[in-house]
């Protein structure tokens, strides 16, 4: 009689648990391509990058990006490309200070503003309207 008992107990508590993870939703499809090209425009910049008080090439700060988005994301934490900027691109999660971009010619700017100001123009260029 307690097998009886504990197994819909069981079955309920997991069905608890298991609930707000289903409700989960994926990263939006057009989210998903702005970030895709954001990440793009990172590794193809050509542009220097500083995190933690170190400057890294374009190449490793896109691997690092893309890493933070894939954690974020795999957490329903990115609903928007800005989302994106704001939680994996911006600053960094252990410290808190702001990533930076250094282009040839130019003085270094947060890396916030520079990859606001190319989501904007990829909007506006015809980009999916879903990041705002």
């Amino acid at each position: 009689m307690a097998a009886a008992t504990v197994r819909p107990l069981l079955l309920a508590l997991s069905l608890a648990f298991a609930a707000p993870v289903l409700a989960l939703a994926e990263t939006p499809a057009g989210v998903r391509e702005d970030v895709r090209y954001l990440l793009g425009f990172i590794e193809k910049s050509g542009c220097s990058f500083y995190r933690n008080g170190t400057w890294s090439d374009a190449k490793a700060a896109e691997a690092h990006v893309r890493m933070k988005y894939d954690y974020l994301s795999d957490r329903n934490e990115i609903g928007t490309a800005k989302d994106f900027i704001e939680k994996a691109a911006s600053a960094s999660s252990f410290s808190g200070s702001p990533y930076q971009v250094k282009c040839p010619g130019s003085a270094p700017v947060l890396s916030r503003a520079w990859l606001s100001e190319e989501l904007a123009r990829h909007l506006g260029a015809g980009g999916k309207v879903t990041s705002r």
